[in-house]
C-alpha cells in the first residue's frame, strides 16, 4: 500500500480528526473512505447521465451517427 503526504489547514485537520474519532477510525481510514465514496459517486453520476442520453435518442434528432461522421471528417480531411 502506498503512503502519501498531504497538507491541510490546521482548522480542517482538527475537524477531520474529530470526525474520524466519532466514526472510530483513523485519519488514513477516513481519507480512504471519503476518496472511495467520492470516486464512486462521480462514476455513478456519469453512468446515470449516459443512461439518460441513451434513453432519449431524440436529443440528436436521430442523426447521431451523421454528426460523428461529420466531426470525424472535419478532423481528418
Amino acid at each position: 500500500m502506498a503512503k502519501v503526504m498531504i497538507s491541510l489547514p490546521d482548522d480542517l485537520l482538527e475537524r477531520f480528526d474529530t470526525y474520524a474519532q466519532r466514526r472510530r477510525t483513523t485519519r488514513s481510514g477516513l481519507l480512504r473512505e471519503l476518496a472511495e465514496h467520492e470516486l464512486a459517486a462521480n462514476s455513478d453520476a456519469r453512468r446515470r447521465r449516459v443512461d439518460e442520453l441513451l434513453a432519449n435518442p431524440g436529443n440528436y434528432g436521430g442523426h447521431g451517427t451523421r454528426y460523428v461522421r461529420e466531426d470525424r471528417n472535419r478532423d481528418n480531411p
